[in-house]
């Protein structure tokens, strides 16, 4: 288990489990809980052991939000950079949010949520580049920025309409209302719900399910694409993208492992590797400057 001070990341049976550890604040999210939540993914892409991520929360809560043990000024960006010396230019201030957001959209892993209690503010955003969510019965999610006066973060206004459709994700979004993971199931957002002690034994065989089955380079691939064609502007994108990867896959020493295997009524033992042997150039869609 590597050392952090607001997460805990721990690898095992080509499964990584990042769990947010500030269980007497509830997990709420700070700058350190941000570093370390990006270092993290950081490490699992380079694992080539791991096969997939899940995340989940210690204690009785996934993540109440932003720590806001800096009160009426939590976020007022001005203010906090004043106080560690730093000059502060309004164009420039990257939400940190966004940041893990962005690291989650970029992972080579599929990444679950396993959401074992309270989900709210950048506590439920953070989920929403995440794959699958699942979720303890009755627990709270909430996205309520407009109640505090602020808006939504971590590419929620990317994400949410997304997943959920652009009507429930307004509704939400301008009431500010808690809701439960009941009524996130309902409209989509969730994938399942789940008695708390069997919440990441539910994660843990959907990761499983990937990783004993599935080629680890075809999946980072598979969801970069289905990922980056949520806005392509016409289906030709998709064919000329498919077209090549399955040009690449088809030479590649997975594709005759996973046929050779299927007629052969055995488990597959798939040789490519994500460290090394991902079709170039990948990503193929490069991520775009935060100031343009």
């Amino acid at each position: 288990m590597s050392s952090y001070e607001a997460i805990k990341l721990d690898i095992a049976n080509g499964v990584a489990t990042l769990t947010l550890s500030r269980p007497d604040r509830m997990n709420a999210f700070n700058e350190p809980m941000m570093r370390e939540m990006i270092a993290a993914f950081d490490v699992t892409d380079a694992d080539d052991s791991v096969r997939a991520v899940i995340v989940t929360g210690e204690g009785r809560a996934f993540c109440a939000g932003a720590d806001l043990a800096s009160a009426g000024d939590t976020f007022n960006y001005e203010k906090r950079l004043a106080g560690r010396g730093e000059e502060f230019a309004e164009d420039r201030v990257r939400d940190g949010g966004g940041r893990v957001g962005l690291r989650i959209y970029e992972s080579k892993k599929p990444v679950i949520a396993a959401i074992n209690g309270p989900a709210v503010g950048v506590g439920a955003t953070m989920t929403l580049p995440m794959d699958v969510r699942l979720a303890v019965e009755g627990t709270k999610m909430g996205f309520v920025f407009a109640k505090r006066g602020i808006v939504p973060e971590t590419l929620s206004s990317y994400f949410l309409p997304r997943l959920v459709g652009v009507s429930t994700a307004l509704e939400w979004v301008m009431t500010g209302r808690v809701f439960s993971s009941e009524e996130a199931k309902e409209r989509g957002l969730v994938r399942s719900l789940h008695k708390a002690d069997d919440l990441l034994p539910a994660a843990h065989a959907l990761a499983r399910e990937i990783a004993d089955n599935t080629s680890p380079v075809s999946v980072a691939l598979s969801r970069r694409m289905l990922l980056d064609m949520l806005d392509a502007s016409h289906p030709m994108e998709a064919h000329r993208l498919e077209s090549r990867l399955m040009v690449a896959r088809g030479r590649a020493g997975d594709a005759k492992e996973g046929v050779t295997s299927f007629l052969e009524k055995r488990a597959p033992v798939y040789p490519d590797k994500v460290s090394s042997d991902m079709p170039q150039p990948y990503p193929w869609r490069p991520t775009p400057p935060f100031n343009e």
